[in-house]
C-alpha cells in the first residue's frame, strides 16, 4: 500500500536512478563518508562503492535478495534492478522467442548487436535470483552487455520459478532452451557448434548443470560455460556463509530461504541436478570461466566446483574479484569495479567460444606442373 512506502519508494524510479549515478560521481572523500569505515574480513577490502550501495539499500530497506513473501521480494529485486542496472545499452536488437515444449512455452528473448552477422556464437543465460525472483528484465542490461561485448547472441531463458514450480521445473526448462537453440539454429542466426551456457547465482547453478547434463545422451553439448558466482552445493554449509552471511545483499536467511522454496524436499539436494558439485564424473564438462566475489556466501561452494573442474581435466579459469559482492555483475551502475569485472567476464566468453570453434582448413595450393 502507498501508506507503507518510504519517501524513497515514492520517487519515480528513473529519477531514483539519476540520483544513485550521481553519487558514484561524487569524490571519493565524499563516498567515504557515506559509505563509513573501510570494511575489511578475512583479509579482503570492500570496494568503496559497493559499501556505499550497501549504506543507501539499508537507508531504503532494499538491502536483501529473499525473505518475506515471493511477491514482496521479486517487486524488491525488480525495484532495484532498474536502479543499478545503469541506462540501457545500445545498440542491441530484441525479439521475443517462444520455446516449445511438451505443456507449454517458455519466454525467452534474443539480444542481437547491431550490425552482427548471422552465424554468430550463442550464449544461453539464465538469470540468478535463487530460482525464486529475477526476470529477463531484472537482468536485461546485463545481457545486452554480454552481448556487445564478447560480440555475440544471447538468448535470455524466463525458467519456471519456485515456489509455484519447485525442483527440478527450472532445470527441465534450461536443458529444453539449450535443446531448442542447437535445433533452432538457422532461426536464431547461430553457429549450432559455438553455443556457450552461462548465468549468474542460480543461473549460473543452471547453467553448470545444463553443462553436466547436456550430451550424457548422446545430444549436443555446450562449448563453453560462463558461470558468475554460481550456487553448486545445497547440502554443506562452507566458511564463506558463516564470514559473509550477513549484511552484505545475500544473506544466510536469504539462502535458506531460497533453496526452502525452491527444493523443500532435502533428500533431493544432493542431486547432481541441485548440487552440480557432487556429480561423480565431471570429465565431459566444456572449458569454463568461473568468478566468485570475495563477500559473498556462495564463494568457496563456486571455487570448490572450479577446483574439482580443474581435477576433472576441464579447462577452466577461477577468478575471484576479492573485493566484490554476490551480485555485482548486475550492477553495471554502482561505480567501477563491477563493470571491469563484467567486462573481464564478457572478454573471457569472447576468448573461450573463438578458441571452441574449429580453425578453418587451410587451402592446398596445387601442385606445381613442369612446363614441356
Amino acid at each position: 500500500m502507498a501508506g507503507t512506502q518510504t519517501l524513497v519508494q515514492r520517487i519515480p524510479a528513473q529519477w531514483q536512478a539519476a540520483v544513485v549515478r550521481a553519487l558514484f560521481q561524487l569524490p571519493r572523500p565524499v563516498r567515504r563518508l557515506i559509505a563509513g569505515p573501510q570494511i575489511i574480513r578475512d583479509g579482503q577490502r570492500l570496494d568503496l562503492d559497493l559499501q556505499m550501495l550497501l549504506r543507501l539499500s539499508r537507508i531504503e530497506g532494499n538491502a536483501e535478495l529473499g525473505g518475506g513473501t515471493t511477491e514482496a521480494a521479486r517487486a524488491r529485486l525488480e525495484a532495484g534492478s532498474l536502479l543499478i542496472a545503469g541506462p540501457r545499452i545500445e545498440p542491441v536488437s530484441t525479439r521475443p522467442i517462444g520455446i516449445p515444449t511438451a505443456d507449454r512455452t517458455i519466454p525467452a528473448r534474443l539480444y542481437t548487436p547491431t550490425g552482427l552477422a548471422a552465424g554468430s556464437p550463442l550464449l544461453i543465460f539464465y538469470h540468478g535470483g535463487g530460482w525464486v525472483v529475477g526476470s529477463l528484465e531484472s537482468h536485461d542490461n546485463l545481457c545486452r552487455y554480454l552481448a556487445q561485448q564478447a560480440g555475440v547472441r544471447v538468448l535470455s531463458v524466463d525458467y519456471r520459478m519456485a515456489p509455484e514450480h519447485a525442483f527440478p521445473a527450472a532445470v527441465d526448462d534450461a536443458l529444453a532452451a539449450f535443446g531448442y537453440a542447437a535445433g533452432n539454429a538457422e532461426d536464431l542466426g547461430i553457429d549450432p557448434a559455438a553455443i556457450a551456457v552461462g548465468g549468474d547465482s542460480a543461473g549460473g547453478n543452471l547453467a553448470a548443470v545444463v553443462a553436466h547434463t547436456a550430451g550424457l545422451n548422446g545430444t549436443a553439448r555446450p562449448v563453453f560455460a560462463l558461470l558468475l558466482y554460481p550456487a553448486t552445493d545445497g547440502t554443506t554449509r562452507r566458511p564463506s556463509r558463516e564470514k559473509f552471511g550477513e549484511g552484505f545483499m545475500l544473506t544466510d536467511a536469504n539462502m535458506t530461504w531460497f533453496m526452502d522454496h525452491y527444493v523443500p524436499d532435502v533428500e533431493q539436494r544432493s542431486d547432481p541436478r541441485m548440487s552440480v558439485l557432487l556429480a561423480d564424473d565431471l570429465r565431459g564438462f566444456p572449458a569454463t570461466y568461473l568468478a566468485t566475489a570475495g563477500f559473498d556466501p556462495l564463494r568457496d561452494e563456486g571455487e570448490a566446483f572450479a577446483e574439482k573442474l580443474a581435477a576433472a581435466g576441464v579447462r577452466v579459469v577461477a577468478r575471484r574479484h576479492p573485493d566484490l559482492i554476490h551480485g555485482y555483475a548486475s550492477m553495471l551502475a554502482a561505480g567501477s569495479r563491477c563493470r571491469e569485472a563484467v567486462a573481464e567476464a564478457a572478454g573471457a566468453l569472447r576468448v573461450g567460444l573463438a578458441l571452441s570453434r574449429p580453425k578453418p582448413r587451410a587451402r592446398r595450393k596445387p601442385a606445381a606442373t613442369k612446363s614441356d
